[in-house]
């Protein structure tokens, strides 16, 4: 595996910038490609930041050519602006990223989506999050593993009151029966539950994982 070449759309986030942290250190690959919107300084010599305008994902095709490739992209409506402004981000460019992704042979597509993630959903966010589901699955990779956590914590570069407020709450209210569906997670946590699925042997074509039953409520 020594020759891989990961992808990674959404590495300035809080769990992408974790994920391609912890590809720069992995002997499992000689070359990550970071896909952003805005420069980004990396210390490692294996990690090649490109800059795009994701408005025209097709005239940058060749850059997602490679093994692996992680879509951890994501928004929320009001950084957005509005609920359709966040579709763009998180279904239109993810879906058309993932699009390029398999048209340039990737092997193994990895997904940060949601818990709760349903096509069927009365919330638009996780409608949203299940139709992308849904959407890349008929994509037929070779791989296909789709992680599902809730609250994500740790430090990020946009302070959000709403999800501060409660990751001091959740951690505590989730170990109720019922409620461990909806048990926070670092963001940190989830960047190595994905390098584990890529070299964790696996025969299902489709993967999903809901991480609070990967990770015990502590």
């Amino acid at each position: 595996m020594s020759s891989n070449t990961a992808i990674v759309i959404g590495s300035t986030g809080l769990v992408g910038s974790h994920l391609v942290a912890l590809l720069s250190d992995s002997s499992a690959f000689n070359k990550v490609v970071s896909i952003t919107r805005r420069p980004v300084d990396y210390e490692s010599s294996i990690v090649e930041n490109h800059v795009i305008d994701f408005t025209r994902l097709s005239d940058y095709s060749a850059l997602f050519a490679g093994d692996v490739f992680f879509s951890c992209l994501g928004t929320t409506a009001k950084q957005a602006g509005s609920l359709a402004a966040q579709r763009v981000v998180d279904f239109d460019f993810q879906l058309e990223a993932a699009k390029l992704a398999k048209q340039q042979g990737v092997v193994h597509y990895l997904l940060v989506s949601s818990s709760g993630a349903n096509a069927s959903s009365l919330s638009p966010y996780l409608k949203m999050k299940g139709e992308l589901e849904q959407a890349v699955e008929v994509l037929n990779f070779d791989k296909t593993t789709i992680i599902q956590p809730s609250l994500l914590l740790g430090e990020r570069p946009d302070a959000r009151l709403a999800e501060s407020l409660a990751s001091r709450i959740m951690p505590s209210l989730c170990k109720l029966p019922g409620l461990t569906k909806f048990r926070p997670i670092y963001g940190a946590d989830v960047a190595k539950k994905l390098i584990e699925c890529v070299s964790t042997e696996n025969t299902q074509r489709v993967l999903r994982l809901r991480l609070d039953q990967v990770f015990p409520v502590g």
